[in-house]
């Protein structure tokens, strides 16, 4: 809830969108420094604008920012400096903790609003799913998202009036998390939306209401803003629900202003907040005291559409989005001091608090911030997971990795060692993330269902992630040593670099503190002004807007109000008769389209499927005919999609004639592509119901291509599949082909749909009414996607490829019907070609080619070993060119170039060197191989070594000079470069570096 910003998301391929997310009406951030991967406000403030300037790093699109000036969620100057931790708030000393009363549980709290809106008229509905339809936007990060085709009219409603309780995650604040009262990566909002319906009267009536008379909150404990030039809520506010003008409060455009973006819907909020402390009067009141106040309600009043000169005009549906933070509410009700301390959270703090064996009621501040730190993340975390996001490198699966290994390392921060029940190597997450899903049942009852697969991803993430960190804390070793051992030589104070720090928290996730902590233990100190620049910059390069959901009136919204909902006809016809309402080049509205033209054109219906639920559109023509049924234009149709809602889009080329809006067309999709796309959507569902029936019923989807040549299907998965797994789903598959079995198609309600067992298609919405696809016995799943009418159509099944695409996800290509045929007749084409060339049968040919490659293999050993004795002998000829260097002890030096002997060869000649010259000698050997590369080696024996010297260290600079790097043990080192012709230079500047260190030594 809230206002919203926007900015222009730039995609892989140089296309641009506008995107927005709705910053949080309860988010705020502070000043402190925030860790590269979570985006965060270009500015400190208290309260969150909302406006987010940061790249998520490695996440994809990558993003960059553009201004506006709509920051719903900037409080005034005074507020920006205030980010009280929750540790300090005075409140429970006066107050009777009530989070053991049923009446005021979370659970009742969100059931007692849901059914207050209920009665007054308001459809309750389902929250959607943390992974949001739009694909403009990352995560679920407000109620009103799965709205906002209704509220942009891109739409039609369902209903003229909607509660909910919607799941969110937000990270923009993250380090915020524990540190006040109110911040969350999870909580959920509780909403009330009117579409059209009622309006300010309404929604504020009944905003009040719930809050004082169904919650009981006293009215002198709540507080109002209002948009300054609001006189209409104020009026509400003040003459019909009774709020003083002392707690009225009026605020900026910046505030109390929400709206879409540049353009678009937009209009004035109100806001309801709790005051903690009434004793303290009107006087100098700033609301964002943490100590004193908590925002919990905030309405918008959707009455303008702001146009692009900036002035703003009625909209002909005006429209009601409100928000109340359900673990808010719960701190007020329960009378706790901060929301982590309400029963929605502190369970898995206990839980926490458990395995790290200490008493949250007695532990400091620090110890306190962890544990909400675990609190928090882990409902994200399970409710995440359950949802499909898997932990990854890349989009919503790097913000589920991250919140994860934060986890982790705060658990290790507090101690926490094994997962508690006696296995000290174990992972903890597991323990405490059975908490979250015992807690789960109100919130979404899956979570329950997929517990297995989801405390199974936890263990391996966390697991994986402790070896990681086991590295960095051998490193740190290592340069603590490095750090006392260079104190000593020069005499100063022992101090670890802030790029050494910055190195082991940004590449191994090594805490800060941690990092502190343990050089503190060994006498060393951090340079943490070092470590604050390295973090600002890797900050600065990061930047980019994040949060925002688009939310604007495009261009073309005139066009969606001329034109209807495309209907389509394509599941019952291939071919019919249509009008052509609407044609489009090049993004513009013209009238009539001449040959040659690419154009985009709207029917009023057609038989084209437009891509969706991962089935691509139809190809296929359209025809224009005079009344003799002669052809007077001819469209081809390459594309098919969907816009602004249920708006067939078909893309083409006119390839004779002309085309002109009003025209009857007679649309024909192509029967041949049409068969082999159902074919391979119909297999799909069989792969999944395989998949479920081998590995596990715990698998699930998470992503799909069914297009004319294969399929593809990706699927949460933590290993590769076995050969044996594949044959035996590939078996059931066509098994389940062979039986004939006719499909069986329905549409029924989504509950009824759910309770029979249906599973919902990756990436596709459903409004009430659903269609269910069948194939009784083996497959049920919601799919709006065209499919063959018995398996037997499929014909036959092959997997052609199975391989991790991330972590956690695997993806298997597949072929079956006509391009199974194509697939078979090729590779026996391939095969036909390797016996002719082998000359042998095919089932010849494996033996055939291993003993081929065996026979390789032997070659290039011998090779190899000629080579390595064609170097010795070129060595044994250059030995007589060493020399001696020293006084007191004479060491024999050889430096040369050896041409063009490879680096194994060159390694032996080294070898050979250092073992005919005998100790003390240094040998310094270099080759070109190879166009554009360089081979260096250095070998000292133990009287070189024992001077101090080491062929590592000293390798490394030749090599530079050579464009490459290299290293090695102190007695033996290789290197490599990419400059031959800097050889010669390097190997002189050798000679001379060498000679001038052993002299010195030796002497």
């Amino acid at each position: 809830m809230g206002g919203l910003q926007h900015s222009l998301l730039s995609i892989n391929g140089g296309k641009s969108l506008i995107v927005l997310f709705p910053s949080s009406s309860f988010s705020s951030s502070s000043s402190s420094a925030t860790t590269f991967w979570f985006p965060k406000p270009a500015h400190s403030s208290a309260i969150s604008t909302g406006i987010v300037t940061r790249t998520l790093a490695r996440f994809s699109p990558s993003i960059s920012p553009i201004r506006h000036c709509l920051l719903k969620e900037a409080r005034s100057v005074q507020f920006r400096t205030r980010s009280t931790p929750a540790s300090v708030q005075p409140v429970t000393e006066e107050l009777e903790d009530k989070s053991k009363d049923s009446s005021v549980s979370g659970d009742s709290i969100r059931r007692r609003f849901l059914d207050f809106y209920a009665s007054r008229g308001h459809k309750i509905l389902p929250s959607s799913s943390l992974v949001p339809d739009d694909p403009t936007v990352l995560l679920t990060i407000a109620g009103m998202l799965q709205f906002k085709p209704i509220f942009l009219g891109k739409a039609p409603r369902q209903v003229p009036r909607a509660t909910t309780t919607q799941k969110c995650i937000r990270t923009n604040d993250v380090e915020n998390v524990g540190r006040t009262s109110r911040h969350h990566t999870f909580f959920e909002m509780l909403g009330n939306f009117s579409f059209g319906d009622y309006f300010k009267k309404e929604a504020i009536k009944w905003a009040w209401e719930l809050s004082t008379k169904e919650y009981g909150l006293p009215a002198s404990k709540l507080w109002i803003t209002v948009y300054e030039d609001d006189d209409e809520a104020f009026e509400i506010w003040n003459k019909e629900i009774g709020v003083p003008v002392e707690r009225i409060l009026r605020m900026g455009e910046e505030d109390n202003f929400w709206t879409s973006g540049i353009t678009g819907p937009c209009g004035p909020c109100s806001e309801i907040y709790y005051d903690f402390r009434p004793e303290r009067g009107y006087s100098d009141v700033d609301l964002g005291d943490d100590t004193r106040f908590i925002e919990f309600y905030n309405l918008v009043f959707m009455q303008y559409n702001k146009k692009d000169d900036g002035s703003l005009e009625p909209l002909k549906q005006k429209n009601i989005d409100t928000g109340l933070g359900l673990e808010r509410m719960a701190r007020i009700l329960q009378m706790v001091p901060n929301n982590y301390e309400t029963d929605l959270i502190f369970p898995i703090i206990e839980k926490a608090s458990e395995l790290a064996n200490v008493s949250y009621a007695t532990a400091d501040d620090d110890v306190k911030l962890n544990l909400k730190i675990i609190g928090d993340h882990m409902r994200a975390i399970v409710y995440l997971i359950s949802d499909g996001v898997f932990p990854s490198n890349i989009g919503r699966g790097y913000v589920v990795r991250r919140l994860i290994r934060r986890a982790v390392r705060t658990g290790r921060l507090l101690g926490i060692k094994g997962d508690g029940g006696g296995d000290l190597e174990g992972a903890f997450l597991p323990s405490i993330a059975e908490k979250v899903i015992e807690l789960s049942t109100h919130i979404d009852l899956e979570v329950k269902g997929k517990a297995p697969r989801i405390l199974e991803e936890l263990k391996r993430e966390e697991l994986r992630f402790v070896q990681t960190l086991e590295r960095g804390e051998k490193l740190l070793d290592q340069m603590l040593a490095e750090a006392l051992l260079s104190a000593q030589e020069n005499g100063t104070v022992p101090c670890l670099s802030g790029k050494v720090a910055f190195l082991l928290y940004d590449t191994y996730g090594f805490p800060v503190e941690i990092t502190t902590e343990v050089a503190e233990e060994r006498g060393v100190s951090i340079d943490t002004n070092g470590f604050d620049i390295e973090m600002e910059n890797q900050r600065r390069q990061s930047q980019a807007a994040h949060n925002v959901v688009k939310l604007s009136v495009e261009n073309n919204s005139d066009l969606a109000e001329k034109i209807t909902h495309t209907e389509f006809l394509g599941y019952d016809s291939l071919s019919a008769k249509a009008v052509v309402e609407s044609l489009m080049v090049n993004g513009k509205s013209v009238i009539r389209v001449s040959e040659g033209s690419d154009v985009e054109v709207l029917l009023n219906r057609t038989p084209f499927y437009a891509e969706s639920g991962g089935q691509i559109g139809d190809h296929g023509f359209l025809y224009v005919t005079q009344g003799n049924e002669q052809q007077t234009a001819v469209v081809e149709i390459k594309d098919v999609q969907k816009s602004l809602g249920n708006i067939f889009v078909h893309k083409g080329t006119i390839q004779e004639g002309v085309l002109e809006v009003g025209k009857e067309v007679e649309a024909t999709v192509d029967p041949n592509l049409r068969q082999r796309a159902k074919v391979h959507h119909t297999a799909t569902h069989l792969l999944q119901a395989a998949l479920k029936k081998v590995i596990g019923q715990e698998t699930s989807q998470a992503g799909s291509l069914v297009a004319f040549e294969r399929l593809r299907f990706d699927f949460n998965f933590h290993r590769p599949l076995l050969d044996t797994e594949l044959e035996e789903i590939e078996g059931l598959i066509n098994g389940w082909i062979g039986d004939a079995t006719l499909l069986q198609t329905k549409v029924m309600p989504l509950n009824d749909a759910k309770n029979a067992g249906a599973i919902a298609m990756f990436g596709e919405k459903y409004g009430e009414q659903v269609r269910v696809v069948e194939v009784p016995g083996v497959s049920m799943e919601l799919c709006g996607g065209t499919h063959v009418s018995n398996t037997a159509e499929i014909r036959a099944f092959k997997i052609i490829s199975e391989q991790g695409i991330a972590s956690g996800v695997r993806r298997i290509e597949a072929v079956a019907g006509e391009a199974f045929i194509e697939y078979i007749n090729a590779r026996d084409s391939h095969m036909k070609h390797l016996c002719s060339t082998l000359k042998v049968k095919a089932e010849e040919v494996t033996t055939r080619v291993e003993n081929l490659v065996e026979e390789l293999r032997a070659a290039r050993n011998e090779v190899a070993a000629l080579r390595a004795k064609a170097a010795v002998y070129k060595a044994s000829i250059i030995s007589s060119k060493a020399f001696t260097v020293g006084t007191s002890k004479e060491i024999r030096v050889l430096v040369e170039c050896m041409d063009d002997i490879d680096a194994d060869s060159l390694k032996s000649a080294a070898e050979y060197l250092v073992d005919t010259l005998e100790d003390p000698a240094a040998v310094i050997l270099g080759s070109c191989p190879d166009e554009g590369k360089v081979s260096l080696v250095a070998a000292f024996t133990k009287g070189v070594v024992d001077l101090g010297i080491q062929a590592g260290k000293f390798i490394g600079p030749v090599a530079k000079l050579c464009g490459g790097g290299g290293g090695g043990r102190p007695n033996f080192a290789q290197a490599g470069g990419r400059k031959p012709e800097n050889l010669t230079s390097a190997l002189e500047k050798a000679r001379a570096d060498l000679v001038s260190i052993l002299s010195e030594k030796a002497s």
